[in-house]
């Protein structure tokens, strides 16, 4: 390779080669930490972070059952390690949707990834009726620090979460402490939308409307793409009304055509809907951008990995980063304890089966319903994720890359005190310091990779 080809790779691309594109990744164990934590906030900051968080932020729902969802302190990344997150993530966006274009052209692969099968006959009508247009395309990579190094367990590439938490919580408390942010995703999906759409174009905003946490997430867009000088239109997908292929809104407060779509309602939930809805556009017909469209649907599937062999695209990156992933009528899963299962479909950290880490009684239900039907369902080999000393508890972090449009827009940070990050975790802000070590407003002594203070765990972690 010459000099000057070598200047053109990535910076993810030089990892992947560092590290091997096609064997698993064995690198030595790492011996520093690319991440800490902060001081706790006082009574008083986090007071004030729980009520900008609802007033600025629009989060109305602060609590999961009885306890706060926010945690009193924050998390810093090295702007090293923010930097390599932010190119890996991208690269594996970049392979994600190449990956996604080539599984449109191959309907034969449909049924190994789970989808439901009138989403797999909808997508298969994109070779009449044409694929449905994309726009702003979102995703969201979750990482985690192991032993080996950083590790990703899934992409959430159809409606991630976390837009709230990721930009506006994690701006106050940057405040707070005094540190940067890595990116705010909202303000990155309104810019990408608005670069979709005319100026004073109309966006519908889809949505399941009866719940909350999906409703503030689009209002904040909805005033975030407002103040881009673009119309927004509340709606759930029942409130479209599909002509050649374009959508229009027909609700009493909003009736016309849209310019764009931002869907933030799973592609799975979209076949429980009546044929007349019209739903099929998502996938297949539209001429309205979508973000993101249904065929985000094929890579979001966490039996995703089980067509690469299949595929031209090489996915270097992918390989080189998630755990090896199997059929579970390919390994005993039930006897050997380094495989996990997860739904193909699941969010949320729902139905993990982590067997040493979730309760008695669900461990049998999450069994009988992987070996009862294992087509909806993947193995996975479980890497050693490590846990984070936080002010004298243990805690288990997942770091949620947001890509948009090809870029890296931010981090959704979760925390949990077991090894599964689900329903349960803390959400909580990931910061980037340019010096971590000399910053007052990070505890040198609470880090991962401690040789005095580590604790490894073989865990899966999953959000929204």
């Amino acid at each position: 390779m010459t000099a000057h080809a070598a200047a053109e790779r990535t910076d993810a691309e030089r990892v992947v080669a560092e590290r091997g594109a096609t064997a698993p990744i064995a690198p030595p164990p790492p011996t520093s930490a690319p991440l800490s934590v902060t001081r706790k906030f006082a009574p008083t900051e986090l007071a004030a972070l729980r009520r900008r968080a609802i007033f600025e932020c629009g989060k109305w729902d602060p609590q999961f059952a009885d306890h706060g969802v926010l945690a009193d302190y924050a998390l810093v990344l090295t702007d090293d390690a923010w930097r390599e997150l932010a190119a890996l993530a991208e690269q594996l966006a970049r392979e994600t949707l190449a990956a996604e274009r080539e599984l449109m052209q191959r309907p034969e692969l449909h049924g190994e990834l789970g989808l439901p099968r009138a989403i797999r006959a909808a997508l298969s009508e994109a070779h009449a009726l044409g694929e449905a247009r994309g726009a702003a395309r979102t995703m969201r990579f979750d990482f985690h620090w192991t032993s080996a190094g950083w590790r990703i367990s899934e992409v959430n590439s159809d409606v991630p979460g976390g837009f709230i938490e990721a930009g506006g919580i994690t701006r106050i408390a940057a405040e707070l402490l005094g540190l940067a942010p890595c990116g705010d995703p909202t303000a990155a999906l309104a810019d990408a939308l608005a670069a979709a759409t005319p100026a004073g174009g109309a966006i519908g905003l889809v949505h399941a409307t009866a719940y909350t946490d999906d409703r503030q997430v689009m209002v904040q867009l909805g005033r975030a793409l407002e103040a881009r000088e673009r119309r927004t239109c509340l709606l759930d997908p029942t409130q479209l009304e599909w002509q050649d292929g374009v959508a229009h809104a027909r609700t009493e407060w909003f009736a016309g055509r849209l310019d764009a779509l931002a869907r933030f309602y799973p592609a799975e939930w979209l076949a429980n809907l009546p044929r007349r809805s019209g739903w099929r556009a998502f996938f297949r017909g539209s001429r309205t951008p979508q973000a993101n469209p249904g065929s985000a649907l094929l890579v979001q599937s966490k039996r995703f990995p089980l067509a690469w062999d299949r595929l031209t695209a090489p996915l270097p990156t992918w390989r080189a980063m998630l755990p090896e992933t199997r059929s579970p009528r390919d390994v005993d899963w039930r006897a050997d304890p380094a495989w996990l299962v997860k739904p193909a479909l699941g969010r949320v950290g729902e139905e993990i089966g982590l067997r040493d880490v979730v309760e008695p009684k669900q461990w049998r239900a999450i069994a009988r319903s992987a070996r009862w039907s294992p087509s909806d369902w993947v193995a996975q080999r479980r890497f050693d994720a490590l846990a984070l000393d936080v002010h004298g508890e243990r805690a288990w972090p997942c770091i949620g890359v947001y890509v948009i449009d090809g870029r890296a827009a931010g981090i959704y940070g979760r925390i949990a005190r077991r090894a599964l990050v689900d329903a349960e975790a803390l959400d909580v802000a990931v910061l980037v310091n340019r010096s971590v070590s000399s910053s007052p407003s990070v505890s040198s002594n609470r880090s991962l990779l401690s040789n005095r203070s580590v604790s490894s765990n073989r865990c899966e972690q999953v959000n929204p």
